[in-house]
């Protein structure tokens, strides 16, 4: 019997291999269990996670002392998805966090004024993400938590300052995290590795896009530069581009809303459900409330994956984007 494994599985799985924390390799472990359909198909499959996590939950006990402090580097994720902007010192970073998020980082035109991260969330149009401010990427040395926090992300902002070498950062941030097995999503597949390598979702921010002739400045930057990958100019000091970043971020997540509906009331549409697309009413009901997954029977639906208004669909419908959903429990 297929187990009918879902993308979040797959996605835990990947952090899971990348992790080298213990603690890390048990939040992923248990994330992929709770993804997992329960069916008899996935029962020697369920048995065997079990056994690893018990395994890691014995070993994470005996190293754990009463004087270990906490990490600087390990937040709770917060909202529909948690995202670390990193890049060289002095390109904004904490003036983008400052810009779109509630948090007050310290920002400055010296470099390395960021020592630790800072999170903030950033509100995308309804939906509610969480950014952290991160120290400056150096080649001289990176804090083993520093690469960990970029494994554990959902995404990763690169931000580079148009004025300052935009190209030699690029390349700089990128040799960096190839270095330490980490690589922008888009570059799956154009290279070979031995080993394991963690694949993250990417954004590349060219900072300081203002003043005169900065458009001539920017093509020929892209001219210069020998890497593809997702790009947008951005102006902090001005606003330029920021909410097109907004609208990049959640479609790079991969993610999409979807709003449930009480029988006989109207749906709430500033509490969306954030899935990711593709997802089946079944997934959704999971979302909702785990023991829906047993009792669901059906499912009412308003949207852009109904053929009519409030068309009766079944436990495998795929939904679309801002779809409302009425779940039917037996």
């Amino acid at each position: 019997m297929p187990t009918n494994l879902t993308p979040e599985y797959y996605k835990a799985e990947e952090r899971f291999r990348s992790a080298t924390e213990t603690a890390d390799k048990i939040t992923y472990l248990e994330e992929m269990m709770s993804k997992i359909p329960k069916h008899k198909g996935t029962d020697h499959l369920r048995a065997d996670l079990r056994k690893k996590l018990s395994k890691l939950k014995t070993t994470d006990q005996s190293k754990k002392s009463g004087s270990r402090s906490t990490s600087a580097y390990r937040f709770d994720k917060e909202g529909a998805a948690q995202i670390a902007v990193i890049g060289p010192p002095n390109v904004g970073k904490s003036s983008l966090l400052n810009a779109v998020t509630n948090a007050v980082p310290e920002v400055s035109s010296a470099p390395f004024t960021t020592w630790k991260p800072t999170p903030g969330m950033m509100l995308i149009d309804n939906v509610q993400v969480q950014i952290i401010d991160t120290p400056p990427l150096s080649k001289e040395y990176i804090d083993p938590e520093y690469l960990n926090l970029i494994r554990r992300v959902d995404m990763i902002l690169v931000m580079i300052d148009l004025h300052a070498h935009p190209v030699e950062q690029l390349i700089e941030v990128f040799e960096l995290l190839k270095k330490n097995r980490i690589a922008p999503e888009h570059l799956k597949g154009t290279f070979v590795e031995e080993g394991y390598v963690l694949y993250v979702p990417c954004l590349v921010l060219v900072n300081k896009h203002d003043g005169e002739d900065i458009e001539e400045l920017y093509q020929i930057f892209l001219e210069l530069l020998d890497i593809e990958c997702p790009m947008l100019p951005i102006s902090i000091a001005t606003g330029f581009n920021l909410n097109e970043m907004k609208q990049m971020v959640f479609d790079s997540l991969n993610m999409m809303r979807i709003y449930s509906r009480t029988p006989g009331k109207k749906p709430d549409f500033s509490s969306p459900f954030v899935i990711h697309k593709g997802a089946t009413v079944l997934e959704f009901a999971g979302s909702v409330h785990k023991d829906f997954l047993e009792g669901l029977k059906t499912a009412r639906i308003w949207g852009k994956s109904a053929d009519f208004e409030g068309q009766m669909v079944s436990r495998d419908h795929v939904l679309q984007e801002a779809d409302v959903v009425e779940l039917i429990i037996a």
